[in-house]
């Protein structure tokens, strides 16, 4: 019951939803998702750390930049359940379209370089 908790618990935040909804899009790493939500390092980390631990994401060196993206791997059956049913989730939600496009034109070199 305790990794039930964790994955639900994972999504009771706007922030962790709306990285979520990013990395459905796209690995990102962590300069890109805090230019996004315009929030510190830190916190984007500490969300980040939160969805990792429920199993949610998972991540991979490139280069210089971890990337994070989602866990599709996972042999929790919960887990893979809500992340089969995240893209069919807040589509329409202006927030995480706004994201959608903030990620869309991104460019990494310049974000990560600031």
């Amino acid at each position: 019951m305790d990794d039930f908790i964790k994955i639900f618990k994972a999504l009771t935040d706007k922030n962790r939803i709306r990285i979520l909804k990013m990395l459905e899009k796209k690995g990102l790493c962590v300069c890109e998702i805090t230019s996004v939500l315009n929030i510190s390092t830190s916190t984007v980390s500490s969300h980040l750390s939160a969805l990792k631990e429920a199993g949610f994401i998972s991540d991979t060196k490139d280069g210089k930049w971890v990337d994070y993206h989602f866990n599709r791997s996972s042999a929790n059956p919960v887990l893979h359940q809500v992340l089969a049913m995240l893209p069919g989730w807040l589509n329409d939600d202006g927030q995480i379209i706004e994201d959608g496009e903030i990620i869309k034109s991104a460019d990494r070199e310049v974000i990560c370089s600031n």
